[in-house]
């Protein structure tokens, strides 16, 4: 009986680790609340670590922080690089729309940091970028990079946000593309994948408000409620 249990026990384990592994993350575009997902990544990593192991999907800054935490990168060096941007923004007279606050540099130079020489190897496959072409406004995953700068454009990208990131999108494999939350803020690969935003919603994982939760907008894939709270976020 004590072998039969035994069995059991190993087939239930078995059984999960195939669910597990069936499972994708994917984090919405959310500009400077992308330290929301730091935080979510930080808990993946304590308590579902095995979730790490599988695709992530994002766009936006939650591209970026998928890509980081495929490669193992520093959690608590990306959020001191975080803050360091965010403070950075609050010192100029009109924020972060002042002309002088230039988001791509200092995102490049952050990713750059962060960053293993080696990161395109390790996300190949299984980092899904979600961009925006900028002639067709059609959106586009990639998820194939020849080095770490090819990912770190693909990055830079997908988090362009027209003239607040400046007047000229970057390119990606010789084509122009914009911001992926303009087309598809939360891409999935199918009903396995784990939906997290910064924002309440409809989202897997995101803020729980008090709302009644009666409206929702419908931003680019991604459902969001209609709150206070959420404008204040």
């Amino acid at each position: 009986m004590c072998l039969a249990g035994r069995t059991a026990g190993a087939s239930r384990t078995m059984e999960k680790k195939e669910e597990f592994a069936k499972l994708h993350v994917s984090f919405a575009g959310c500009g400077f609340l992308g330290i929301y997902h730091v935080g979510v990544g930080a808990c993946l990593k304590q308590y579902a670590p095995h979730l790490l192991q599988n695709a992530l999907l994002g766009a936006s800054a939650g591209a970026s922080v998928a890509a980081c935490l495929l490669c193992d990168a520093p959690l608590g060096e990306i959020t001191r690089d975080v803050l360091k941007i965010v403070h950075e923004a609050r010192t100029k007279a009109l924020g972060p729309l002042s002309s002088s606050f230039h988001i791509q540099k200092l995102l490049r130079e952050g990713l750059q940091k962060v960053l293993p020489e080696d990161a395109h190897l390790r996300v190949n496959g299984r980092l899904h970028v979600s961009l925006t072409r900028l002639n067709d406004q059609r959106n586009i995953i990639v998820n194939r990079f020849s080095s770490k700068d090819d990912l770190i454009q693909a990055l830079l990208a997908s988090a362009f946000i027209p003239f607040f990131s400046g007047l000229l999108p970057p390119r990606f494999h010789g084509t122009r593309y914009v911001d992926g939350a303009l087309s598809n803020n939360l891409p999935v690969i199918d009903d396995t994948t784990i939906t997290v935003s910064p924002l309440c919603g409809k989202s897997d994982i995101s803020p729980d408000d008090s709302s009644s939760r009666l409206f929702h907008w419908n931003f680019s894939n991604d459902y969001i409620e209609i709150s206070s709270q959420n404008i204040f976020r």
